[in-house]
């Protein structure tokens, strides 16, 4: 633990204690003050207490931060599937389960440190995100485009602002979409209900998803799914939201669902601007073995 912080509520400071802590102690983000709140290490008159606490004067808070967890940038010698790559761009292949870039609860053996081992990386992200343009989550399998200089990532990140580039993702889901193809139009923001979760809430940023319907099973649904924008979890968020959750989705699925490790998603395709010659490129990764190996089991299990 860090050093604690202890608060006396006079009559400024009453209110929502995660809304209070933030103005507060303007040093930690309020999803980390959340997060203490709801981990019980912040307590008011000796008492855990939930966020949406309203605080009242005389109050004594008591913060225990948590301490930050060291994150290891060393390269490291870790297999990569790369599809495309010259002086200035990366296209990986991202298996599922590895985490694209250092974070608490992942500090190192991520995308990052083995792309430090292959290459030198863009810096515009920052220390934690070298040459990382765009993301991915942990369990989702495929495509993305990795920026070895800055001048790259400036030309790869303004694509992605203008809506330019292609990003086309296989999803297999739950339930049986009737109609062949729709898009879901929906703004997305933090849940009211679960701060880990995402969710279409009406204060939320604009989000549009394009799906279309590539095999129908008798309880399941294998869609194709076009990004016009990148929000976090979109595709998990936006198809749980019209009834049909992700098959193995840990997070926005079912209890009952597919076995796995993980959610059922893979990105396929990925087309860009060279940022040097401008060229035309698109890439595709077929999808991975545990993924087809399902569907086969799928189709079969159909045909019985």
């Amino acid at each position: 633990m860090a050093d604690t912080l202890k608060l006396t509520v006079d009559d400024t400071l009453t209110g929502r204690i995660d809304k209070v802590l933030a103005h507060q102690f303007n040093q930690f983000s309020r999803s980390h003050l959340q997060k203490w709140i709801e981990d019980g290490n912040v307590r008011v008159n000796g008492q855990p207490v939930k966020p949406k606490y309203k605080l009242a004067v005389g109050d004594q808070v008591v913060i225990e931060p948590e301490a930050p967890q060291k994150v290891d940038l060393t390269p490291e010698k870790i297999p990569l599937d790369i599809v495309y790559e010259d002086d200035d761009v990366i296209v990986v292949n991202k298996p599922q389960g590895m985490v694209v870039h250092p974070a608490p609860g992942h500090p190192n053996h991520t995308l990052v440190n083995a792309l430090l081992y292959h290459s030198p990386l863009s810096t515009i992200n920052g220390e934690f995100r070298p040459g990382i343009v765009h993301r991915i989550d942990k369990d989702t399998s495929g495509l993305l485009m990795i920026a070895k200089n800055d001048l790259a990532h400036r030309s790869l990140a303004a694509q992605l602002k203008a809506k330019t580039n292609q990003r086309e993702y296989v999803a297999l889901v739950h339930g049986v979409i009737k109609q062949d193809a729709g898009t879901i139009n929906a703004p997305i923001g933090r849940s009211k209900k679960d701060r880990k979760k995402q969710a279409v809430v009406s204060d939320g940023r604009h989000a549009v998803t394009h799906f279309k319907v590539l095999h129908r099973f008798r309880h399941y649904t294998l869609v194709s799914c076009r990004l016009e924008t990148g929000r976090t979890h979109q595709i998990r968020v936006h198809m749980k939201s019209i009834g049909h959750p992700l098959a193995g989705d840990p997070l926005y699925g079912p209890r009952k669902t597919l076995p796995g490790r993980g959610q059922y998603l893979h990105a396929r395709l990925l087309g860009f601007k060279h940022p040097r010659t401008g060229k035309e490129l698109v890439f595709t990764a077929p999808l991975p073995e545990y993924f087809q190996q399902m569907l086969d089991k799928l189709k079969k299990t159909d045909s019985n």
